[in-house]
């Protein structure tokens, strides 16, 4: 009895397992197929230009706009290199107004925004992502503005917060010629 009980279950499992592996087959075949269609390829025109706009950073309009003046009409690697040389407190960035001269660095007056720097080089390292994405082979700065953001209020209800809106937009280098 128990010899024949034993036959009917093994039985059983081989009945169910013969359509699980017919499933498996199928599967199998399912995905062969769908590896060997290709998606085809769809042709997008190539941009001629790649931009980058941020909203309301928390750094400073006015050393934004010195470092916009910087950066302008340079390649992107070239800005993040004088950029990472600003942080190291290397090189100076040239501004305007009441800033006390830089003896010996051939301007007149100049300053080391470290915070701006670093939101700049996190904001070209983007547009160059976008350029290469885009097809520009030798990406220019062409254009790059700062302008004053919506300020919010601090803790205290007279205290205003420093905001910048910024643009930069790169194109292919032959083109500028």
């Amino acid at each position: 009895m128990e010899k024949e009980n034993k036959n009917k279950e093994e039985e059983k499992i081989q009945e169910e397992k013969k359509p699980v592996e017919e499933l498996g087959k199928k599967q199998e075949e399912k995905i062969e197929e769908k590896k060997t269609e290709k998606k085809p390829e769809v042709k997008r025109p190539k941009k001629t230009e790649a931009v980058i706009n941020a909203r309301n950073l928390p750094i400073s309009t006015k050393d934004s706009k010195a470092i916009c003046k910087f950066i302008k009409n340079k390649k992107i690697g070239n800005a993040i290199t004088d950029l990472e040389q600003v942080v190291a407190l290397k090189k100076a960035i040239p501004m305007k107004g009441e800033i006390p001269h830089k003896k010996g660095k051939g301007m007149m007056a100049g300053r080391f925004p470290k915070n701006s720097s670093l939101s700049f080089i996190k904001l070209l390292k983007n547009l160059s992502a976008n350029a290469t994405y885009n097809g520009l082979e030798e990406p220019l700065i062409a254009e790059s503005i700062a302008n004053i953001g919506e300020r919010p209020h601090g803790k205290f209800g007279w205290v205003r917060k420093k905001r910048t809106h910024i643009r930069l937009k790169a194109i292919e280098m032959k083109k500028r010629k």
